[in-house]
């Protein structure tokens, strides 16, 4: 069996991010592979979430916290400094879009067609082309046409999107994984600078997953069988990112 990584944010910021980015990364897939329409439920669960909270002050604030940093980072390793101008300019770049004072998703909340699908689709079963019959002539175009369609609603979100996904990778490579053992299945830890991210590598062999608890400074990992649906007290190796 391969390696799994489980992700556990420390605050909500992060929390509404990884959201945001597993919601994108179902659309993606629905534009690479014909999934029927398997891609509404990431697509109105993307829009009700930028709806609901407008992310752009949050993002344009953490964007500037990262240039500040990797500036101060290019000074200090010279030999990196190209690749770090390049993120640099990379963020500043993804700024630019959040600056339009068009909400991000209106497009979509203005399109007739979503929202009418939008309005009936969390009724039980209500795929029928009877109860959604809008939904039925979409499914009979070309898969080549649907794609283009799933490509463009996506595309709406891309002003969040983009950089988030960018600030969410750069968090990632903040740390890097370090062998640990859980003696008991169960490992805790603290650092003194406040972290936003635990993620844990561990071989599905050991039939076995965490569940990650923690705040800030301390986080705690306990390691679950399975099969035995309770706490493990075996021995568990597993790799351990703690990202700032």
């Amino acid at each position: 069996m391969t390696d799994l990584i489980y992700e556990q944010p420390l605050n909500e910021k992060i929390r509404s991010y990884l959201r945001l980015e597993n919601l994108a990364q179902q659309l993606q897939n629905n534009i690479l592979q014909d999934q029927q329409h398997q891609c509404f439920y990431p697509l109105f669960s993307l829009a009700e979430l930028v709806e609901r909270c407008d992310y752009r002050t949050e993002v344009l604030k953490d964007i500037d916290r990262q240039i500040q940093q990797l500036t101060q980072i290019s000074f200090q390793q010279e030999s990196n400094s190209e690749h770090i101008s390049q993120i640099i300019q990379q963020l500043k770049t993804l700024k630019v879009p959040l600056h339009n004072p068009q909400r991000i998703g209106s497009t979509i909340k203005q399109d007739r067609f979503i929202t009418a699908l939008r309005q009936r689709f969390n009724m039980t079963g209500a795929y029928c082309n009877f109860d959604l019959p809008q939904l039925h002539f979409w499914l009979g175009q070309s898969w080549q046409q649907r794609q283009q369609d799933i490509q463009f609603w996506l595309l709406q979100f891309q002003p969040l999107l983009a950089p988030i996904m960018l600030l969410l990778s750069l968090c990632r490579k903040s740390a890097e994984f370090n062998q640990i053992q859980a003696k008991a299945g169960f490992y805790q830890g603290d650092t003194p600078q406040a972290l936003s991210l635990i993620r844990v590598k561990i071989n599905a062999d050991q039939h076995c997953y965490p569940t990650i608890s923690g705040h800030k400074n301390r986080y705690a990992i306990h390691f679950v069988d399975f099969n035995l649906h309770r706490h493990t007290h075996s021995t568990i190796e597993f790799s351990l990112a703690t990202c700032s």
